[in-house]
Formats: structure tokens, C-alpha cells, sequence
């Protein structure tokens, strides 16, 4: 997924786009995803995570080398289509899967999963940037890229689920979002939603507010990047010893003081070291929601990790445009201290959601 980062400029540039046009064909990417997120945990509960995963990994795989050829843009916009489809359902299908490995160890490992995610981007967008760096064609790179995905899935493959639990083969088709399923999508929600705002405005805002030089305003989403990684790789050890609640209620005070850091920042310094604790803060949030999501007694696990994925991943692209409505409205500072406030509400729902869960 992080590959496809490095090739926008590129497919930008070779379908002759305006900006206007390259964000509805970026929507492309986000639509696939949101229309096979909720059909996955159907799937995986049919049959198991194993040929979901390698299915939708395999056409991820094969469609990637397309995104650095397509002559068109229509025929660019069905392949990131098609490409966000195999992501979002791998996406849920790995999700399920550690959801599932997790409860049969008995113990924290769900923000390992997440920190691997973390690095895979890093790994990504950096040896894309390398290989684009040393003269390698976007086809060539891309390649190169989905064919080291396809040997990680083959090696993979032996150890993934083959068989859903009887409980979840058992299960409906579709049940409507409900019960401690909907609270846990729309915490999710309002982290994913921060996130995505760190990553699409933290730049405009530390160069068009603290006067940060241009070629500095990526720093912003770096140190969040990092820290986030650190805090996830790390979280295990931190959740086995304090308890999920109590992590969600800490990160959230931390993210909600991290933005409330950033507004009110005097110095970019400063405005840095806010982004940094809005990383640090929001690291072991989402992982400690998807164990509650396979702790909860109100839906099957492979739903409601199907559903909780959609609704949170709603917020990744419903955060810049609503950002941008609302810092054109009252300004960027007021729109940060909103996700600051969001924090505060992540927080204080760690008691309810433990509630829903006893």
C-alpha cells in the first residue's frame, strides 16, 4: 500500500491531471476498500482467513505493477479500485486472523500486529523511494515491490487460519452493526480520523502557522510516524502490564494533549514535540479496541472486525476534506483542537467500553 504513495506524482504526471482530478481518482483507492471491508468477515467466517488473505493479496500483487502503467485514467481509476478492494480486504482478513491468534495465546500481542503494520510502511515508501533513486523504472520498482509481497504471503501461507472456529462458520451472513460493536467503530473512527489528519495537515500547519520552512513541514508527520511505531512495538509488554482500559484512557489524555500542545505551541519545537505525543498517545489505542472486538459477546468476531475496520477506515478518508471544512471555517488551529477534543472523548469512553465488556 505505501508503494503506491511514491507512484502518485508519477501517475499524476503521466495522465496529464489536474489537482482536483487526482483526488477524485485517489478516491478510487478509498471506495474499493470501503465496498470489500464489510464483505470480508463474511468471507473469512465462510472460510476461513487463509484463502481470503492469499486471494486478496494475491490480486493486490498482480494489480500494483498496473498502477505504474494504466494509459488512462479510467483504466487507472478501476485499477485503484480493484488494488484498494485487495487491501481492504486483507486488511480485515489479517485483522480477524490476529483477533482469533491472540485470544487462543491468551495474551497482548495485537499491537505487535499493528507496529509490523507501521513498519511495512516505512519499508514501503522508503525502498521506493530508493529503487526510484537508483534509476529503476515505476514498473520495474513496482514489480520488484509485489513480487517480494508475493514471496512473504508464500511463506505465510502454511501458518494462516484455514478453518474459521465453529462459532463463526456458524454464523449470518450480515448483522447489522450493534451493541458494544458500534461504540468500539466509532472510537476507531475518531482516532483513524486523527490520523488522517495528522498526516494530510500537519505539514500546511506547521509552515502556514508556527513558520516552519517548507522543506521541513514532512517533519510533523515523521515524528508522529515514529513515534507511533516505537509505542506499538513496545505495547505488548505495556498492555500485559497496565490492562487495555487503562491504556486507552492514558493514550487518550496524551493525544488529546499532544493536539492541545501543537494549538497552542509558541515554537515549532514545541508544535513537534506535540505531534509526537499525539504518536505516542494514539499508538495502542486501535490495537486495544480490536481485542475488545474479540472480547465482545454482541456480534461474531469476523463481523464486527469487518464492521469496526469499515467504520474506522471511514474516518482515514472522511479526515482531510472534514479538517479542511472546518479550518476554512474557524481556522486550523480550532480544527486540532477539535481531534484534541476527540481525544478526550476516547479517553473517557475506556470506563463505558469496559463496562460493555464485563
Amino acid at each position: 500500500m505505501s508503494a503506491w504513495a511514491a507512484l502518485v506524482p508519477f501517475a499524476k504526471a503521466r495522465l496529464q491531471l489536474e489537482e482536483a482530478q487526482l483526488g477524485l481518482l485517489l478516491l478510487c483507492l478509498g471506495i474499493g476498500s470501503l465496498l470489500a471491508m464489510p464483505l470480508t468477515g463474511m468471507l473469512a467466517s465462510r472460510f476461513g482467513c487463509r484463502p481470503v488473505i492469499l486471494c486478496s493479496g494475491a490480486v493486490g500483487c498482480l494489480v500494483l505493477p498496473v498502477l505504474a502503467l494504466a494509459p488512462t485514467p479510467l483504466l487507472q481509476g478501476l485499477a485503484l479500485l480493484v488494488f484498494g478492494a485487495a487491501i481492504g480486504a486483507l486488511d480485515v482478513a489479517m485483522n480477524i486472523q490476529a483477533v482469533i491468534v491472540e485470544k487462543e495465546q491468551g495474551g497482548a500481542l495485537m499491537s505487535g500486529f499493528h507496529g509490523l503494520f507501521s513498519v511495512g510502511g516505512f519499508a514501503g515508501a522508503g525502498g521506493m523511494a530508493l529503487l526510484l533513486g537508483f534509476g529503476f523504472g515505476p514498473l520495474a520498482a513496482c514489480s520488484l515491490v509485489a513480487a517480494l509481497a508475493a514471496v512473504a504471503l508464500v511463506v505465510a501461507a502454511p501458518h494462516l487460519l484455514r478453518t474459521a472456529p465453529a462459532a463463526e462458520r456458524d454464523a449470518p451472513f450480515f448483522v447489522m452493526p450493534h451493541g458494544a460493536v458500534i461504540l468500539i467503530g466509532l472510537l476507531c473512527f475518531l482516532i483513524f480520523l486523527a490520523e488522517g489528519a495528522v498526516l494530510d495537515w500537519s505539514a500546511v500547519f506547521l509552515t502556514g502557522v508556527t513558520g516552519l520552512a517548507a522543506g521541513q513541514g514532512g517533519l510533523g508527520y515523521a515524528v508522529f510516524a515514529v513515534a507511533m511505531t516505537a509505542g506499538r512495538l513496545t505495547g505488548d509488554r505495556v498492555v500485559r502490564r497496565w490492562g487495555g482500559m487503562r491504556v486507552m484512557l492514558v493514550g487518550g489524555l496524551a493525544t488529546a494533549v499532544g493536539f492541545f500542545t501543537v494549538v497552542l505551541a509558541p515554537l515549532p519545537a514545541v508544535a513537534l514535540l506535540g505531534f509526537l505525543l499525539v504518536g505516542l498517545g494514539a499508538s495502542n489505542i486501535v490495537p486495544v479496541l480490536f481485542t475488545a472486538a474479540g472480547n465482545q459477546k454482541d456480534m461474531p468476531v469476523g463481523l464486527a472486525v469487518s464492521a469496526i475496520t469499515t467504520i474506522g477506515y471511514a474516518g482515514i478518508l472522511a479526515g482531510p476534506a472534514l479538517i479542511g471544512f472546518v479550518s476554512h471555517a474557524v481556522g486550523l488551529h480550532l480544527a486540532f483542537a477539535g481531534l484534541g477534543v476527540a481525544a478526550l472523548l476516547v479517553a473517557g469512553s475506556s470506563r463505558l467500553l469496559a463496562r460493555r465488556q464485563a
